[in-house]
């Protein structure tokens, strides 16, 4: 017999969440397995004595992650979202008929805690991967990404020096289409500072932007994203954005030209934990942020417990200073040079006991000074040659060419550091690094950017963009920490590890045990 279902909503319902969420629900074992009631203290201070009660503290740091695990960058999505999902209303702790936070709220509620909470939220989560045995701290993948800024490339105004507009309007207007005399999108308000309005670059800077920008005109209109507006011929050294001041223009290799920010990852190469994450300006290098994050991360890992031994990052992060930062440290690094490091002349043999080089015709060319190289900002050590040495030799034409008198040349100061680092790069070890780093720290960020909502921060500031960036770490590991714990459950290593400790405790005791007296019988 045909059956025919008729709808007619009830005036009383008897329904429990709890009753309708399966027990295996992800949301449900996260909710289990996580504990925030230490914000309650943590933010007590950023609030009121009276007045209306906002969000509860614990509930925002339970909305924000779902939206990463769920792939939603929007607030007023991930509210919606949120209403219609039975599991995530028990995760965290409304009922259906209870009326979810306004979106403006999650907002407002991300930028009135500082930075330091989201912080402490994701030390907190990082705590049990350690505990969990997730995490073994001794080898850490460093890596870095640009993340889409929440400003549009169109709005870019064009920075002034202190000399008149005009002329200096004049000067460059060859440096940006958008300098052209036509009408282009405004931004809404102006938020940067006057120190970021103003122009920083020197003139030899200028002119090699001109030149540049020359050269793109003539070659590169075919690249993608080159008929986008005002994403042509633009840099940071001429131009800022009103909307997001922090943002800063930045491309890669067969990408267009956008404003971004920079995501520092460190990720442990045991189970793929993410141990630090930090947001930078776009327009830095890797290089130079090296220290700030090994001194984050280093002071985190000790604070578990952990022992940090081997850093592995790419070529990006490559300088003699950072070699050097890091032995001072302990710290072992795993990071394959620039392809512009010599550790001298052709040819030219070092001895460092004596800190001279030897030429091919066997002569020494001894040190001479230190000092700071002024285009790189790099500290080198100088050798030179008397003119005497140089005088007669018969390869002298092809040594020094038609003008100098004596052989002359700069070496980095931090020499044997490279030469050091090299050795480990080249080695069985360094390999196998180069391997780890290449299937732990990429695949996480790919995985952030693709999966977990990090393809663009939608706040405004580098402060906001941190906050962001942590809270997209911060569901990464709690996803990883429960399946990393379903594993666990489901295979029976432990208790065979369990029973084979036990017994070798027993023979340490007690002695062997003796033999069954009775014949072992076969069937």
């Amino acid at each position: 017999m045909q059956g025919k279902k008729d709808y007619q909503e009830k005036l009383f319902a008897r329904f429990q969440l709890s009753e309708r969420v399966p027990k295996d629900n992800f949301y449900r074992r996260l909710k289990g397995a996580l504990d925030l009631d230490f914000l309650y203290p943590l933010t007590k201070g950023y609030y009121g004595e009276s007045g209306q009660k906002s969000i509860d503290p614990v509930v925002f740091f339970k909305l924000c992650p779902v939206g990463y695990l769920e792939n939603i960058i929007s607030d007023r999505k991930l509210m919606e979202h949120c209403s219609m999902r039975l599991d995530i209303l028990f995760f965290i702790g409304y009922d259906i008929d209870e009326e979810l936070p306004w979106h403006s709220t999650i907002s407002r509620t991300r930028q009135l805690f500082p930075e330091a909470v989201f912080e402490e939220v994701f030390t907190r989560v990082l705590a049990m991967c350690v505990e969990k045995g997730m995490v073994s701290g001794h080898t850490q993948a460093i890596d870095s990404a640009p993340v889409k800024a929440n400003a549009s490339m169109d709005t870019l105004e064009l920075k002034v020096p202190e000399e008149e507009l005009e002329s200096h309007l004049r000067k460059v207007r060859h440096i940006s289409a958008m300098d052209r005399e036509r009408p282009h999108r405004k931004s809404k308000g102006d938020r940067s500072e006057k120190g970021q309005r103003g122009i920083a670059a020197n003139k030899q800077e200028l002119g090699a932007i001109s030149s540049r920008n020359k050269k793109w005109a003539r070659d590169q209109d075919q690249r993608p994203g080159a008929g986008n507006k005002g994403s042509k011929y633009t840099s940071n050294k001429t131009h800022y954005s009103p909307t997001d001041p922090d943002a800063r223009i930045s491309v890669k290799p067969g990408k267009a030209r956008k404003l971004n920010y920079l995501s520092q990852l460190s990720v442990d190469t045991a189970h793929h934990v993410i141990t630090d994450i930090r947001a930078y300006h776009a327009d830095g290098k890797d290089n130079q942020q090296l220290p700030d994050i090994v001194k984050r991360l280093k002071k985190r890992l000790w604070k578990q417990g952990l022992v940090w031994e081997n850093c592995v990052a790419d070529t990006g992060y490559s300088s003699g200073e950072n070699y050097a930062m890091l032995e001072q440290r302990n710290l072992k690094s795993f990071i394959p040079p620039h392809g512009t490091y010599k550790g001298g002349p052709e040819n030219f043999v070092y001895n460092a006991t004596e800190d001279h080089y030897v030429c091919p015709q066997g002569r020494a060319i001894p040190f001479t000074k230190v000092f700071n190289d002024h285009r790189t900002g790099t500290k080198k050590k100088e050798y030179r040659a008397s003119k005497k040495v140089c005088t007669g030799c018969p390869i002298r034409e092809q040594c020094l060419g038609r003008s100098a008198q004596e052989k002359k040349f700069s070496v980095t100061y931090f020499r044997a550091e490279y030469e050091r680092n090299i050795q480990r790069v080249e080695s069985p070890q360094g390999r196998y690094m180069k391997g780890k780093r290449q299937s732990t720290v990429e695949p996480v960020f790919g995985t952030l950017t693709q999966f977990m909502g990090l393809r663009k921060v939608n706040t405004i500031g580098l402060g906001q963009a941190n906050k962001c960036m942590h809270l997209a770490a911060i569901a990464y590991n709690l996803k990883k920490y429960l399946k990393f714990e379903g594993k666990r459950v489901k295979s029976g290593a432990g208790q065979l590890a369990l029973s084979k400790l036990l017994k070798i405790a027993l023979i340490f005791l007690f002695g062997p045990l003796e033999k069954d007296p009775r014949p072992n019988l076969q069937c």
